[in-house]
């Protein structure tokens, strides 16, 4: 299933001045932020800016509830009332998601100070005018940030953030990445896209207990379709995806890197016209009728960029993934939550 299907939206985020071991911050009574606080508690109890729960802890800082509550009204403005028409579960999905970011982002800007990185005020003008620009100019921009009520300020605090991280990973991380011949070749040599049909059954958003239950009906669709009942019927009767569902669950040449990565792994290593077992990701429950896949039909020398980028996107994301988990290791990066 692609990645542009998503069931709800954790909202990007912009480091806000999260609370420190010492004293955690707190959200003012007759600020914006603290009635949103108390909005939302009415569907989460757990949000009441009065408490203000730890929600992320590590060795030199905390993230709270006050901290994602105050990043939400810093990053959207009037949307916020998207918000308020989530039920709890997914509430707390997007509370915790957020939590998480917000503290990996302070991870990664402190490992960017200590490498001594910075960004220059010519590279954040530079990136803040392709900001205006593809909005139709600096006027409508503006006028946008001051319709949905979000300060210019946060706005340029969080493009320099993202420029400083991008700096750290680019200049200390990836600046050794490179795709060997070797590797160009076997990329070359396998299947470039892959058509398949597919049933989703959705969990985000769900409890345990509703998980359990979910497994066990897309268990149940699994036995039909393994018994010989036709995949696409099954999925226009089961499946709960919007994107696929009235076309029988097909997703033609679909290509790497445009699913879950299990979603793609099945893709990729399912015999052609066999169907997988229950294949999970972010989404939910999956099973995968491969309909065929298929090679590259243009010479070596024609694609060999695009595939010395996409190898060396590739090492990015792993190496990333790898250095992230190393500081959040160093940092006793733990997730406290809470119940919804």
């Amino acid at each position: 299933m692609k990645k542009i299907f998503v069931i709800f939206i954790v909202m990007a985020v912009v480091v806000t001045g999260c609370s420190s071991k010492k004293e955690s911050a707190k959200l003012q009574p007759g600020t914006p932020a603290y009635q949103l606080a108390k909005d939302l508690t009415a569907t989460l109890p757990m949000l009441d800016p009065d408490k203000n729960e730890v929600m992320v802890s590590t060795k030199e800082f905390t993230i709270t509830a006050a901290d994602v509550i105050q990043t939400f009204q810093d990053r959207m403005g009037n949307r916020t009332a998207q918000l308020k028409t989530l039920d709890a579960q997914n509430l707390k999905n997007a509370m915790e998601q957020n939590a998480v970011r917000l503290g990996e982002r302070k991870l990664l800007l402190a490992a960017a100070a200590k490498a001594k990185r910075s960004v220059t005020p010519d590279e954040l003008k530079k990136a803040v005018d392709v900001q205006y620009s593809q909005a139709g100019g600096e006027t409508q921009f503006l006028g946008i940030l001051k319709t949905n009520s979000i300060a210019i300020e946060n706005f340029k605090k969080g493009v320099e953030e993202s420029l400083l991280i991008q700096k750290y990973l680019e200049t200390d991380l990836f600046n050794t990445i490179k795709a060997t011949e070797a590797e160009i070749q076997k990329a070359y040599a396998e299947d470039k896209t892959a058509s398949v049909r597919h049933i989703l059954l959705l969990t985000q958003g769900k409890s345990d207990q509703e998980k359990a239950d979910i497994r066990k009906k897309t268990a149940d669709i699994l036995a039909k379709a393994k018994n010989g009942e036709d995949f696409a019927g099954l999925a226009k009767q089961y499946s709960e995806d919007p994107g696929s569902k009235e076309n029988g669950g097909l997703y033609a040449n679909i290509s790497r890197g445009q699913t879950a990565k299990p979603f793609e792994e099945a893709a990729f290593s399912v015999p052609v016209g066999q169907i997988s077992g229950i294949v999970e990701t972010t989404f939910g429950y999956h099973i995968l009728k491969v309909e065929g896949r298929s090679k590259e039909t243009l010479p070596l020398d024609q694609v060999k960029t695009q595939l010395e980028e996409q190898i060396k996107q590739q090492k990015k994301t792993a190496a990333f993934e790898s250095h992230l988990a190393k500081l959040k290791d160093k940092a006793k990066f733990s997730t406290v939550g809470f119940k919804a």
